[in-house]
């Protein structure tokens, strides 16, 4: 008798996956370059998934890669690689950069300067996730490309 394990895929394999590497220069050119890739990458997009990104969702694509790549720039040495996994109805972002600690979400307080961008990302993401690797930690965040339905329902 023999045994067999059975591995199911949490989500489909990405359709099309880019990644770029950033290290911070003094005027915060990595965070603006991550933006800017994320938009392009998104905007080329429609031929790969059959339809164009709705302009919501590019934006707030950029701003939870804004929000990662800040986190690595600042706490992380600066050094990061962004990995942009495409799927159908949803966007993989994940920053590698060389720090094991663990991002940790704040409770909320509106005194508070800065420091909300965990907060941010799992407010707009379907996941959060970190994983250890060999050099550090992986953080990825699983945004929903699908427009959202509360703009699009008759009142």
């Amino acid at each position: 008798m023999t045994d067999a394990i059975t591995v199911r895929r949490s989500a489909p394999e990405p359709l099309l996956t880019v990644s770029a590497v950033y290290d911070d220069d003094a005027q915060g050119g990595a965070i603006a370059s991550a933006r800017a890739f994320t938009a392009d990458f998104l905007v080329a997009a429609p031929s790969t998934r059959g339809g164009p990104v709705a302009d919501e969702r590019v934006e707030l694509a950029q701003l939870v890669v804004s929000e990662l790549v800040t986190n690595a720039v600042r706490h992380a040495g600066g050094l990061c690689r962004l990995v942009l996994e495409l799927r159908r109805d949803t966007l993989d972002i994940s920053v590698f950069d060389r720090e094991p600690a663990v991002p940790v979400p704040r409770g909320h307080d509106p005194c508070r300067i800065g420091q909300h961008g965990v907060e941010i990302v799992l407010a707009v993401c379907e996941s959060l996730t970190v994983e250890p690797v060999p050099d550090g930690k992986r953080v990825r965040a699983r945004l929903s490309l699908r427009p959202d339905r509360t703009e699009t329902a008759e009142p």
